[in-house]
């Protein structure tokens, strides 16, 4: 009899309205964490793309041209200054595409300390007209054959400008290949890109869900070049505290200007001629 009592009684509390509503939100819940960990890379990567002959017809307007390795694979855009003394190759943030980044190379054209600066967009497999699809890995190793091409092509130096996300590329290939890297600018950066997807998203196990870490606090740990950071005071998709904690932990020769008044996408606009000429000079700095 006893038995019977306890079995009605669990009975009846899997049947009540309390325990459908938990049963509910667990499955609700467990649904989410699998949606978000099989789409991650939809909520990381944005890429916008175009015909290639109608990117280059773009390129051209702009005064850019196709960079190719030397098996004709695309890699990006660039604007040639047979005088320059160092080149400067930026890889963009986690939407749009390269093209979209062209004023990097009216920047860096205007910047006497260094200069003249010859300017290389990067363009990441899946973005613009370049096939392949994004992830942090494909993003590495593209990166590191394009560094390869630009030493075989010349002994100048090599510095590296990676915005956002593309602080992640930038920074693990100065971390993978320090010898060959001058020095680094970040803008809007991260220590990892786990900590930016806690911030926004804390109800779900970001850092175990994640494929891609873009960990720079890890590749910079021994890098030994200067490392200029300009961070966007109001930045609300890369919050400043992660640039600032990175900026803390880095070691090596470093600068950081904050924008005051700025947020991630506004940043570019507020940084003054001054600015891009101290953080050139501080690059070049024996």
């Amino acid at each position: 009899m006893i038995s019977c009592g306890l079995m009605s009684e669990r009975k009846s509390v899997f049947r009540s309205p309390v325990f459908r509503v938990i049963r509910f939100v667990v499955l609700v819940y467990v649904g989410l964490v699998i949606l978000m960990g099989v789409f991650q890379r939809m909520y990381i990567y944005y890429p916008a793309t175009g015909e290639p002959s109608d990117l280059e017809a773009e390129a051209e307007e702009l005064g850019l041209t196709a960079w190719r390795l030397s098996g004709g694979e695309f890699t990006g855009w660039k604007e040639e200054r047979g005088n320059a003394a160092n080149r400067l190759v930026v890889f963009h943030g986690n939407a749009g595409h390269a093209l979209h980044r062209e004023y990097y190379s009216h920047l860096f054209g205007t910047v006497d300390a260094g200069g003249p600066w010859e300017v290389y967009l990067f363009e990441y497999p899946g973005y613009g007209g370049r096939e392949g699809r994004p992830s942090e890995k494909v993003f590495a190793e593209s990166a590191s054959a394009a560094l390869d091409e630009l030493l075989e092509e010349s002994e100048r130096p090599v510095y590296l400008l990676g915005e956002s996300l593309g602080g992640g590329v930038a920074g693990r290939l100065a971390g993978e290949r320090s010898e060959a890297v001058e020095g680094l600018v970040l803008l809007t950066p991260f220590t990892r890109l786990s900590d930016v997807g806690a911030a926004h998203f804390p109800f779900l196990p970001v850092r175990l869900l994640l494929r891609d870490h873009y960990d720079n606090e890890r590749h910079l740990a021994d890098y030994p070049g200067p490392v200029a950071m300009i961070l966007a005071e109001h930045d609300e998709v890369v919050p400043a505290r992660f640039g600032r904690e990175l900026h803390e932990g880095f070691a090596g020769r470093k600068q950081l200007w904050v924008i005051e008044g700025a947020d991630h996408n506004t940043l570019i606009d507020r940084v003054g001629g001054e600015i891009w000429e101290e953080m050139a000079a501080f690059l070049v700095e024996d």
